[in-house]
């Protein structure tokens, strides 16, 4: 007789050996072939849940969508939890971080404390795109998960157009879609953004930094961690049919968080967000990172030249901006990371 795996109650909802459930409201046996391997649970034990066939499982490991992406690559979904017992990866800052790690410092300037970063800091352009919040926890493995009250945290992006501020061909001098917040006693900061744009060759993505307290903010050197967040890919799928955001579907068809350059060595397992909401009134992304200060933080701005370490893609034609390059393949003054 076939045995269905009961999950645990926690107070985050329910899971299966320490990770939370995909899909919260069905059987631990239908959360998909891509909640299997991140619980790293067997090929035996999966056939022997619910008299799950072996054709099956290996129809559901190795088919593609239209796009020629893997079926364990599409399960990024408003259900996907973030919530694991690893440390969040340290990832490159990439070429654009604006930390002065590579040209100028925009965390040196009045203002850059601020939850809304959709406009650049004492006027200038402000970013248009679907609504977006994005909420950082931060955990403190050294204390037992505790809220790492009182870091600060810099995160920023690129606008629906591919391109960045500070750096990308016509927008030097702009600040936008860049911020700093300090970590509630839950650990939490929170910024009111847009949803960035895919472009060629990376996941759609958020970088952040987290610093011991806001006086540290202004040498990039004192960050004890440097990661990405992954947006989910049903809900990138729905902004990206929008206007403003030419060229990220096309783009988004042809990344994988399996092949993605910084994604790719775990499939984003521990970076990938929850997202909620709708485009009507805009996406609610959350993700929790576990910051080990006992470890030497091993990333930071990619290497001199801009070419992102080889992690580089190219930001998508139209909506709003000229496709740069990084000095390799791209178009002139791309992001890479």
């Amino acid at each position: 007789m076939s045995r269905i795996p009961e999950p645990e109650s926690t107070p985050d909802g329910p899971a299966y050996e320490g990770r939370l459930l995909d899909r919260a409201d069905e059987e631990v046996v239908d959360q998909g072939v891509a909640f299997d391997i991140r619980t790293l649970i067997s090929r035996r034990g999966v056939l022997s849940l619910v008299g799950v066939g072996a054709g099956a499982v290996a129809l559901a490991a190795c088919s593609t969508d239209a796009s020629g992406s893997s079926s364990s690559s599409t399960a990024a979904s408003t259900d996907t939890s973030t919530t694991s017992t690893g440390e969040i990866p340290d990832e490159t800052a990439g070429p654009y971080p604006g930390d002065g790690s590579n040209g100028a410092n925009v965390l040196e300037e009045s203002g850059i404390v601020r939850s809304d970063i959709r406009s650049s800091i004492g006027g200038g352009l402000t970013a248009e795109g679907v609504p977006m919040t994005f909420t950082l926890t931060v955990l403190d493995m050294n204390d037992d998960d505790a809220p790492f009250a009182d870091v600060a945290v810099y995160a920023w992006h690129c606008d629906a157009a591919g391109l960045y501020s500070m750096y990308s061909e016509g927008i030097e001098d702009e600040t936008y879609l860049r911020g700093v917040q300090v970590a509630d006693s839950e650990g939490k900061v929170t910024f009111t953004s847009i949803f960035p744009a895919c472009y060629t060759g990376r996941w759609p993505h958020i970088h952040f930094e987290v610093y011991p307290d806001v006086d540290s903010i202004t040498d990039a050197a004192n960050a004890i961690s440097t990661s990405q967040a992954a947006l989910p890919e049903d809900i990138s799928t729905g902004v990206y049919e929008l206007a403003g955001y030419e060229g990220s579907t096309a783009n988004l068809s042809q990344v994988t968080l399996d092949n993605d350059n910084v994604f790719g060595d775990d499939g984003g397992v521990l970076q990938l967000a929850t997202a909620t909401g709708d485009l009507g009134s805009g996406y609610v992304v959350t993700l929790t990172a576990r910051v080990d200060t006992s470890t030497t933080p091993t990333a930071g701005s990619s290497p001199a030249g801009g070419d992102g370490g080889g992690e580089g893609g190219t930001p998508p034609s139209g909506g709003g901006g000229t496709p740069p390059t990084d000095g390799g393949t791209p178009p002139a003054d791309a992001p890479t990371q």
